[in-house]
């Protein structure tokens, strides 16, 4: 219901309400009807269902399978591995599930406060919780609004909305009616909604919506929605069913044809369990969670708190920005920019300011604390700041002193001015300010009404808030003393411009953020000249982009607004749910759209984006919550740093799913043509398994740490689409796991020829020799390794070193020989090995000078 549309009396009608409040008894029987007054948040998943849920990922079903197919063959060892691995990346996944469910409980946390109400004739102090639709609360200064509510008495109210609408000034409220239809939050000044703050003055409301009616409650409802699943998370999901499907595929083929000639059925089962445990790549979750958690760790090092880590790889799809404007492309600090005097020369009051500057320091309520720390309302503490940028406090108090306050008429939001009275030596100094067409009402000169007109206007349309000042002095004060009375007649002394200004290091973020193919979006609460010259200051707004306001996004159908979404850099005076609409709408052209902000109307679209960034030291609990990603400076260039990682971290996933995929792919070729050239089974399960966990395992993990290449930020952003098989991937995989499969199978055939007993021993070793080639020349697509530096990366190197050092302990420790099934090489037989396994690394060096040699061709 739009409450701001209807008149008092039509309101108290309609809630059998009472200007002076409601019985005791009345507000006990609609709280049993309305409920309480608090954010209900639905029906969680116990921890159980939670933890449970983190096995249904298609690829761990195939593992569980494996697991236990291996179990009933006998091969226990295999089973505890592989089930190990399961259960850890199961408690990861549960950890991150339950904390993310706290987004609701601290917005009901922030919600609860104490209210004044009346009832029963009299004023009382109650919990918020137990108020109801129809009940009188009266609200003062520094007080949280505990429910929405429609103002019925005003008194120089002024209530800070930044955290529901993003207006960055406070707004100040009347109880006047409002005809108008679909009128924004942020312009229903009669309104005094749930979770703002009072920053001055004082009003008596009467509430109309509690609890999850509110806007606020409305909000609470829009996080209640099913996160987006990531870039990684769609493209592992895709890898794992299709690697699944295909593994199957060879096991019945590898099983039917050895049963056509006439091989024993268990023989078969075991050597398809073999060629399935070889296929699977066991710890590929694992080593994705892992380097998720160091580029997390990273990331915190650099003001980046990544909340759940599949957002870390996310940054580096991300292609639009959509940043809340207050506080996080601004200071959220008014800031006066300019001022225009309309007296000439030093002011004939006798101090050594002019007369604009002696109004701007004695027409203010700002206080200073007990360190001299200015503080008050953000607009006047911006023009004391100004004040005191040219004069001490000490000359600044001075100048108070002799001027002494004797009267006052406060701000009113219906005449848009404050009047301060001062003691002067002929009599009394009326300083008048306000906004610019209120203080030209009042002025005497039709001139000084038109020229002030005309600076205000282009002010205002650069974004600036304009304040005007005006004077009088007279030998007696006014009587009846009203502003009718006093501000009339008056002098115009000049105009102030303030700004909520950018950050500093903002304009070089957004333009690498174009660099690197991001476009970056406003979406904020403000006012649309004010949004569009800040836009424009800081680089958002280009010749082509459109600003859009929220009653025209209100108003556009959405197959129109899908074709325009693209070109709209600035959307002013939005709210919440159209916030997420926006995000909704991009994700539907098939964008991957990341949104920062700091207050509650953030939180549903930060919940809702590929990658929500939250505010740390300005953000509510809220915003924190639902994030993905917390800003613990509030910097927006952390932003790109943050992409940064993202796409370095993506590469490196790349080059190990690229490393593991070959090496497996090496094994199943091993194992799936032995039999057709007519050799036995080359590997056991636990060869594979050692293979798959530490041959594979351990120097994967170390190429998380490879360091990001030059161009990483020069690139277009990956698209959802993309595969992680793309620009070659999936050819090398196929042609290098060949390689290395003919390098082993001709090994085994070799020594088998010769008659050497150790043959299947020196299979094992060439496999794992081959596959630490592999990694050293995977390092880089482009580089050479020794271009690039071999010590360069210091882990994988130690990670190579170890991993061979374990191998040869494998094949020469008599206590692992029993375990490995495997024998020690005489000399000769190890650098036979050795040989033969350096033929992977060159023939991937030289993949690297055929790509190089095409693209200087290109």
């Amino acid at each position: 219901m739009d409450f701001y549309r209807l008149r008092i009396s039509e309101l108290l009608k309609d809630l059998n309400a009472r200007t002076e409040g409601l019985s005791t008894q009345e507000a006990r029987s609609r709280l049993n009807t309305f409920g309480e007054n608090a954010l209900q948040e639905k029906k969680k998943k116990p921890a159980w269902a939670l933890f449970l849920y983190q096995f249904k990922d298609f690829m761990i079903l195939v593992l569980i399978a494996a697991a236990l197919l291996a179990g009933i063959m006998g091969d226990k060892t295999d089973m505890f591995i592989i089930l190990v691995i399961i259960m850890l990346n199961a408690v990861m996944g549960f950890v991150q599930e339950y904390r993310a469910e706290k987004a609701m409980e601290a917005l009901k946390k922030m919600t609860v406060t104490q209210a004044q109400v009346i009832r029963d004739g009299h004023s009382s102090i109650i919990s918020s919780t137990a108020l109801v639709p129809g009940d009188v609360v009266l609200i003062e200064a520094g007080n949280v609004v505990p429910a929405d509510m429609r103002l019925l008495e005003t008194h120089g109210l002024r209530v800070d909305e930044s955290s529901l609408t993003g207006e960055s000034v406070p707004v100040d409220k009347n109880n006047a009616d409002l005809n108008k239809a679909d009128i924004p939050l942020g312009d229903q000044f009669n309104m005094a909604f749930k979770g703002t703050m009072v920053t001055g003055g004082r009003a008596k409301g009467l509430v109309v919506a509690t609890g999850m009616q509110t806007e606020l409650g409305k909000i609470a409802s829009l996080l209640q929605v099913a996160e987006v699943k990531t870039p990684l998370q769609v493209r592992m999901e895709h890898f794992g069913k299709r690697l699944s499907y295909i593994i199957l595929l060879i096991c019945v083929v590898l099983f039917v044809s050895g049963f056509l000639r006439g091989e024993d059925p268990f023989n078969l089962l075991l050597l398809s369990v073999s060629l399935a445990v070889a296929a699977i790549p066991e710890a590929l979750p694992a080593l994705i969670t892992i380097a998720l958690s160091r580029g997390a760790s990273r990331l915190a090092k650099n003001n980046a708190l990544i909340r759940k880590l599949p957002a870390v790889e996310t940054l580096g799809s991300v292609n639009f920005i959509c940043s809340d404007k207050t506080g996080t492309l601004t200071q959220n600090k008014m800031r006066v920019v300019n001022k225009m005097a309309f007296t000439e020369g030093p002011t004939s009051l006798g101090e050594p300011m002019d007369t604009l500057q002696l109004c701007m320091a004695l027409n203010q309520d700002v206080r200073f604390d007990e360190a001299d720390n200015p503080y008050g309302e953000s607009t006047e503490l911006a023009l004391v700041l100004a004040i005191l940028e040219g004069k001490s406090l000490a000359g600044y108090r001075q100048i108070s002193a002799a001027y002494p306050r004797v009267a006052e008429l406060p701000f009113d939001p219906d005449r848009k001015c404050m009047t301060t009275v001062h003691h002067h030596p002929g009599g009394y100094l009326i300083i008048v300010k306000g906004a610019s067409e209120a203080i030209a009402a009042a002025l005497r000169d039709e001139e000084k009404k038109n020229a002030l007109k005309t600076a205000s206007e282009a002010w205002a349309a650069e974004g600036k808030r304009v304040l005007a000042y005006a004077l009088q002095i007279t030998d007696k004060l006014p009587s009846p003393f009203t502003y009718t009375e006093v501000e009339r007649d008056l002098q115009l002394v000049g105009i102030v411009a303030l700004i909520d200004p950018a950050r500093e290091e903002v304009k070089s973020a957004i333009a690498e953020c174009r660099a690197a193919g991001i476009k970056p979006v406003m979406i904020t609460g403000d006012h649309p000249a004010t949004a569009r010259a800040i836009a424009s200051e800081i680089g958002i707004l280009g010749p082509d982009d459109i600003v859009l306001t929220g009653t025209e996004l209100q108003a556009i159908p959405q197959e129109v607004f899908e074709a325009q979404v693209e070109r709209v850099a600035v959307y002013a005076r939005v709210a919440p749910d159209q916030k997420l609409r926006i995000v909704r709408t991009l994700q539907a052209k098939g964008h991957f759209a990341a949104m920062t902000g700091d207050g509650v109307n953030d939180a549903p679209s930060l919940k809702a984006a590929n990658i929500g960034v939250a505010m740390g030291i300005n953000g509510t609990d809220v915003s924190k919550e639902a994030a993905d990603l917390v800003l613990l400076d509030d910097n927006f260039a952390t932003i790109v740093g943050a992409v940064k990682e993202g796409r370095r971290i993506f590469d490196n996933i790349r080059k190990f799913v690229k490393y593991i995929m070959t090496c497996n792919g090496a094994e199943i070729w091993t194992i799936f043509l032995a039999p057709f050239l007519g050799l036995p089974i080359p590997l056991l399960p636990i060869h594979i398994l050692w293979i798959n966990l530490v041959t594979d395992g351990l120097p994967a993990l170390a190429i998380a740490n490879e360091k990001a290449e030059e161009d990483i930020m020069e690139r277009p952003p990956r698209s959802s689409s993309e595969s992680l098989f793309s620009e070659g991937v999936g050819y090398h995989i196929l042609w290098v796991g060949l390689v290395m499969a003919g390098v082993t199978l001709g090994v085994q055939a070799w020594s088998l020829q010769k008659g050497m007993a150790h043959w299947q021993t020196m299979v094992f070793t060439v496999l794992a020799f081959s596959q630490l080639g592999h990694v050293l020349a995977v390092r880089s697509e482009k580089t050479f390794l020794f271009r690039q530096g071999i010590f360069s990366n210091l882990p994988l190197l130690g990670a190579v070193l170890l991993t061979l050092t374990l191998q040869l302990c494998l094949i020469y420790s008599p206590y692992l020989n029993g375990i490995f099934n495997t024998s020690p090489l005489t000399l000769r037989e190890l650098l036979i090995c050795i040989g033969a396994s350096a033929i992977v690394f060159h023939a991937v060096e030289v993949e690297k000078w055929i790509r190089r040699l095409k693209t200087a061709k290109k």
